[in-house]
C-alpha cells in the first residue's frame, strides 16, 4: 500500500548579508529561535562566501541546518565542491545540506571574475552532476537539493536530488507550478514520492521591498493582481489555507523566503512546523 501521509512542512530563511560576524550569528540565532529549519545561503559575489558563512552560522546555534540555495555549478571544481561540503557538514554535525544549480544568467560575469568558465548549459549541467557525484563519495548521507526549471535539469533532479527547488519566474501562476510539478512528477516516476518539493516566496504579505522593485520591476501588489505563486498574501488562516492546499494538490512542503520577510512568516512556521 502506498503511504500518502503528507510530509512535514520545512521553513527556511535565505540570507546573503551581514555587517559583521555578530550581526551574522545573531541572524542565525534569530532564524532558529522562530522555528525555521533551515538558514540558506546564495551563491554571489556581493554577498557573503556561503561555506564559512554557514559556518560560522551552524557554531551559533544548535539545532539549525544550514545549506547553499543554490551553489553555481561553474564557479567551483567538483572536488572542491566536495571537500567544502563535507567538510562543513562534519564540524555543523550533520547540519548542512548541499543546494546547487547551473547557475543563473547574471552568474556568468561574475565566473570570470572568479578565473573560471561560464561554459555552455549542458557543459554546466556536467558540472552540476559532476559536484553531486563528488560529494556523494566524500558524504554519502548528505542531503542534495538540485534548483531548476527546464527538463534537464528536472530530469537529473527526479534521479538524483533529495529536495528540488522549482525553478518558476516571478510572475508564474498557480498552474504553471502545478505544470511543473506534473512535468517533475513525469520524469520521476516511482520515485517522485521520496523527493522534497520547495518553492522560494519572492514576498510574505503586501510590502515591496526595494530590492524586489529593483530586481523585478514590479510591486507585491502587481505580483498579486497578476496571480503569481511566489507571493503569499492575505490572512494568517488565508495563507495557511494556500500552503496546505499546495501540500495536498502538488506535494509542496518546503518553504523560503528572504531574511527581509523573516517576521512576516514567523506565525505559518510556528503553525504548521513539522504538521
Amino acid at each position: 500500500m502506498t503511504d500518502t501521509t503528507p510530509r512535514p512542512f520545512r521553513f527556511g530563511i535565505v540570507a546573503a548579508q551581514a555587517k559583521d560576524g555578530e550581526q551574522w550569528a545573531e541572524t542565525a540565532r534569530q532564524v532558529e529561535g522562530l522555528g525555521y529549519a533551515t538558514l540558506l545561503i546564495p551563491d554571489n559575489l556581493p554577498g557573503l562566501a556561503p561555506f564559512p558563512a554557514l559556518t560560522a552560522a551552524a557554531a551559533a546555534t544548535t539545532t539549525l541546518t544550514v545549506g547553499t540555495y543554490v551553489l553555481a555549478a561553474p564557479y567551483r571544481s567538483a572536488p572542491d565542491v566536495a571537500w567544502q561540503a563535507s567538510t562543513l557538514d562534519l564540524l555543523s554535525g550533520n547540519r548542512f545540506e548541499l543546494g546547487l544549480g547551473a547557475g543563473r544568467p547574471a552568474a556568468q560575469p561574475e565566473t570570470e571574475q572568479l578565473g573560471r568558465t561560464f561554459g555552455t548549459f549542458g557543459e554546466r549541467l556536467d558540472q552540476v552532476e559532476a559536484a553531486l557525484d563528488a560529494t556523494r563519495e566524500r558524504a554519502p548521507g548528505l542531503r542534495v537539493l538540485l534548483a531548476g526549471s527546464g527538463d534537464q535539469l528536472l530530469a537529473l533532479a527526479a534521479r538524483r536530488a533529495d529536495t528540488v527547488a522549482l525553478g518558476l519566474g516571478p510572475t508564474a501562476g498557480e498552474d504553471e507550478l502545478a505544470g511543473k510539478v506534473q512535468r517533475l512528477r513525469d520524469l520521476a516516476g516511482d520515485r517522485f514520492g521520496e523527493l522534497e518539493l520547495n518553492v522560494n516566496l519572492l514576498a510574505v504579505g503586501d510590502e515591496t521591498p526595494p530590492w524586489l522593485r529593483q530586481v523585478v520591476g514590479l510591486e507585491v501588489a502587481d505580483l498579486v493582481a497578476l496571480g503569481s505563486a511566489a507571493v503569499l498574501t492575505g490572512s494568517l488562516d488565508q495563507m495557511a489555507e494556500c500552503l496546505l492546499r499546495r501540500r495536498e494538490r502538488l506535494g509542496i512542503s518546503y518553504v523560503v523566503t528572504s531574511a527581509h520577510f523573516m517576521s512576516a512568516l514567523a506565525p505559518l512556521v510556528q503553525r504548521l512546523s513539522g504538521r
